[in-house]
């Protein structure tokens, strides 16, 4: 692509948008930002690259301020012409894009799953050819829809699908590859300069001008305009004001000599967003304009009239709105929404109809307030925010206005923006607040708190929120109690989780039927309050109620993290944790719950590792890392850690401690420091470094909250400190642990039971100790504990001196151990064995073709026996990558299908 005539010094920009051309018509996929200040040529390179696109689609999208308050305003401007392609689409992607858009009702969809559609879209649109998607002025995408795009320009992969952004802040697209467009050479500058100059001017003028634009483009065309040979050899006046200020005040000047009907007529293109002809045409009509209004401007190459009504540049659309009085803008809004469909566009409508209010107007707020349901439903809440918060600018009755602006907080808080939410609820106080009112700014302020900080600072409020609501709204308050559990054991021993459960058990009596919450709050509580054995029985209860269906819309799916923690907790039901968190990642997964789903992965991830499945846990902690990465979440992904330390891995577990100890801290998650200290201990017992491993065990030895990490380690505090000769500690343990295993029931807590005393028995007891501990292990669904308890035993046989006995325990272990990928306790069983005299089988050395990381995870996941399409949604893909990928699979491994694959 050679650099046009017309566009002076951007050869190296062409380049990089040619480059980008060729790798997308090559059947890759490839996105850019092009950043730069107002006026600097952005916009004429997006126009040479669609110039230059032979032989692709191209998809234009135009972010204008006017519409930053409309979801998904933006996305629609994309996939409207394509639209006809979603049939193609899975179905929940499919139901969401379309909820998304209005086209269909529906639940609000998650604006993760939108993307993952969205994608899906342009891929199937690139079959025909490529596809380039150009997105000017990114800065006022309504927020939604740039989520949206980021997120698809992030996992594009090989689709042959361009994206180019171009936008003013790098804040607006992150993650993504990069042109920083300035300003021209001074010699190009020059040049532009003298082919817009009225008429002969001296070297030193032009010099001054090209300093002071800073080779800006539209300022070097701009600026000069208006201003007489004279006016032109003083510069442009004060040296301090910015350069876009500068440019708007030229188009001022350009608009003063314009009739007043013109002027009219600009400010009312300037108001309509969409620059729809028709609409303005229609609203001219009720300002008493004709055709003729706009000759002026059309002459002065102001205005542009075709398909749309376009103005030269945003900033002349902004120097004409601002330039305007209030009344006057109020004026030409007023026409717009008179001439605006209330049936086709009524979003558009009471927006245009908000903006002419002069001041409260209840019937303009009814349907704003009407517009923020429907965009919460559609899964824009950063747009619903936005229409709450004018509803209640509108409102006259200050009740009203209060409970408006409570919605416009909560809309705020799931937009993902606590500051603001925040902002509004110290507004919401200001007024008369009814006392449910307050009891909702109370738990609002709760709820935005524990987004930021998961810290002992969080139960206090919900417990004051729930204390409020207690009289109020009895199913509120015993959900709030339910959070404020949820969010001490989080902060684990940072909170007092007992203050907290005594509190709970307080909350209103649920009804005959109560729900799986109610019954899970009362076991959580129970368990703090009465013991274990009365809380045992209760979490049954709850534990029917969820595997009765399908967890209901109102109820939040973490409720599901915290019943699969008291069940491992309180329970030691592995079969019944296993359920539980394979149910947690299914319902997360096909309702796009894309904030929830990583908790879910972790949890199952540490399912699947207790149960020695370390292959499915390590595809688990791909997908884990693929969700946080196309989602930008951030998570201290306990799940992967301990994997880290089941396998023996020494390095990355001391590297993940390290990292994530101090986002743990920093994030107030005492669970996460216990967790942290779990698999500490458990790398140390592991290696064989005892006293390492009783320290870490001592850092949390009187942890506070629920799950399996607060006896996980005290089974290893039992182990390290009978190994370093601190028996009274590991007594001490003990007692602990046997408190509640013997209360479960339960093989897996039985058995873990029996191993741990066997370590503390003396003398010829031992060995039944041990071989109960093997018989009750062997019945549960825990390989990693049993290949454990023949460790220990057959450690303690060597012992004894009885070397033979001792080998066929020890070699088990190693086996086990060696079968399910955790090194470190093979070497250890190993080196037990070769004290013996005998020696343990070496690993079969296999010769592999060496496949990417995303390579194995997809070649995983086909003999999992998922589709291509279920592939791309679990790895945040687009169908033709993971066809893509799978051609590349079949050719390193020769084979030629899936069947031969999944043998």
């Amino acid at each position: 692509m050679a650099t046009p005539a017309g566009l002076r010094g951007r050869r190296p920009e062409c380049e990089r948008l040619g480059s980008l051309v060729e790798t997308v018509t090559a059947g890759d996929s490839r996105a850019l930002v092009v950043r730069g200040e107002p006026g600097v040529g952005k916009t004429a390179l997006l126009d040479y690259l669609v110039e230059h696109a032979a032989g692709c689609r191209v998809a234009r999208v135009a972010g204008v301020q006017c519409e930053m308050e409309l979801a998904f305003a933006g996305l629609h401007q994309l996939c409207a012409p394509m639209l006809d392609l979603a049939q193609r689409l899975p179905g929940h992607q499919r139901d969401a894009l379309g909820t998304a858009l209005g086209l269909s009702a529906g639940p609000a969809p998650d604006r993760f799953l939108v993307g993952l559609a969205v994608l899906g879209l342009l891929a199937e649109a690139a079959r025909e050819r490529p596809l380039i998607c150009v997105v000017d002025d990114t800065q006022w995408l309504d927020r939604a829809s740039a989520q949206v795009l980021a997120f698809v320009a992030r996992r594009l992969r090989a689709e042959g699908v361009g994206m180019v952004f171009a936008t003013r802040r790098p804040e607006d697209v992150t993650g993504l590859p990069e042109v920083v467009v300035g300003g021209l050479p001074d010699a190009d500058a020059r040049s532009l300069l003298d082919s817009v100059l009225p008429g002969p001017s001296d070297g030193r003028v032009r010099d001054r001008i090209v300093a002071e634009t800073r080779g800006n483009p539209l300022a070097l065309l701009e600026l000069p305009r208006g201003f007489s040979p004279a006016e032109l050899a003083g510069g442009f006046g004060p040296g301090g004001a910015g350069l876009p200020a500068r440019i708007e005040d030229s188009f001022r000047r350009q608009l003063a000599p314009l009739p007043a009907e013109t002027l009219r007529l600009l400010l009312l293109a300037a108001a309509e967003p969409l620059g729809d002809p028709v609409l303005v045409w229609r609203a001219a009509q009720y300002l008493g304009l004709g055709v003729e209004a706009a000759e002026p401007a059309v002459a002065a190459g102001l205005l542009v009239i075709g398909g749309r009504m376009r103005f030269r540049h945003p900033l002349e659309r902004w120097a004409v709105y601002h330039d305007a009085s209030a009344e006057e803008r109020r004026r030409v809004h007023r026409a717009l929404a008179e001439a605006t469909d209330p049936h086709g566009d009524p979003d558009r409508r009471a927006w245009h109809a908000a903006q002419a209010a002069a001041g409260p107007d209840e019937d303009v707020a009814a349907d704003l307030e009407r517009s923020a349901g429907r965009a919460q439903a559609r899964g824009g809440s950063a747009a619903a925010a936005a229409f709450w918060k004018r509803a209640a600018e509108l409102t006259p009755d200050p009740a009203r206005r209060v409970e408006r602006v409570l919605e416009a907080a909560q809309a705020e808080h799931q937009a993902g923006m606590p500051a603001a939410a925040e902002r509004l609820l110290a507004l919401a106080e200001a007024g008369p607040l009814t006392e449910l009112q307050g009891a909702r700014v109370d738990l609002l302020r709760a709820r935005t708190a524990f987004t930021s900080s998961r810290g002992g600072d969080v139960p206090p409020l919900l417990l004051k929120a729930a204390a409020q609501l207690q009289s109020l709204d009895a199913r509120l308050a015993r959900e709030t109690y339910l959070e404020a559990l949820l969010a001490a054991m989080h902060a684990g021993s940072l909170a007092s989780v007992r203050e907290v459960a005594e509190a709970a058990r307080t909350a209103p009596a649920a009804s005959s039927d109560p729900s799986s919450a109610d019954l899970l709050l009362a076991a959580v509580a129970a368990r703090f309050t009465d013991g274990y054995a009365a809380a045992i029985s209760l979490l049954r209860r709850a534990l029917e109620a969820f595997g009765e269906g399908d967890i209901s819309p109102e109820e939040p799916l973490c409720w599901h993290w915290l019943a699969g923690r008291a069940v491992a907790d309180l329970m030691w039901d592995v079969e019944a944790w296993d359920g539980l968190t394979a149910r947690f990642v299914r319902q997360a997964r096909e309702a796009g719950a894309l904030a929830v789903l990583p908790i879910a992965l972790s949890a199952r991830m540490v399912t699947q590792t207790l149960a020695g499945e370390l292959d499915a846990a390590t595809s688990l902690g791909q997908e884990l890392d693929t969700v946080t990465e196309a989602t930008s979440g951030i998570l201290i992904p306990y799940g992967p850690l301990l994997l880290a330390a089941w396998e023996g891995r020494e390095s990355e577990t001391s590297s993940l401690i390290e990292t994530f100890a101090t986002e743990a801290f920093d994030q107030g998650e005492g669970v996460g420091l216990t967790i942290i200290c779990w698999a500490k201990a458990l790398l140390g017992n592991s290696l064989g470094y005892y006293d390492d491993a009783l320290a870490a065990a001592r850092e949390a030895q009187h942890p506070r909250e629920l799950g399996i990490s607060t006896w996980g380690v005290q089974i290893e505090l039992i182990e390290a400190a009978v190994r370093s000769g601190a028996p009274e500690q590991a007594a001490d343990a003990l007692r602990r642990l046997t408190e509640v295993t013997d209360a479960s029931g339960t093989d897996w807590g039985l058995g873990i039971a029996a191993r741990s005393r066997a370590l503390l028995t003396e003398g010829p007891a031992a060995e039944g100790v041990y071989r109960q501990a093997i018989d009750r292990l062997g019945r549960a669904s825990v390989r990693p504990e049993l290949a454990r308890a023949h460790l220990l035993f057959g450690e303690w046989l060597r012992r004894e001196r009885r070397r033979v006995e001792a080998r066929q325990q020890l070699r088990t272990a190693h086996e086990m151990f060696r079968e399910m990928g955790m090194e470190a306790f093979a070497r250890r069983a190993a080196r037990e064995l070769r004290a013996t005299g005998a020696t343990a089988r070496k690993r079969t050395t296999e010769t592999t073709t060496r496949l990417t990381d995303q390579e194995t995870q997809i070649a995983r996941l086909v003999r999992e026996g998922l589709s291509n399409p279920e592939i791309a949604a679990r790895l945040f893909l687009s169908r033709r990558t993971v066809e893509w990928h799978l051609r590349g699979i079949f050719a390193k491994l020769h084979i030629t299908s899936r069947k031969d694959l999944s043998r």
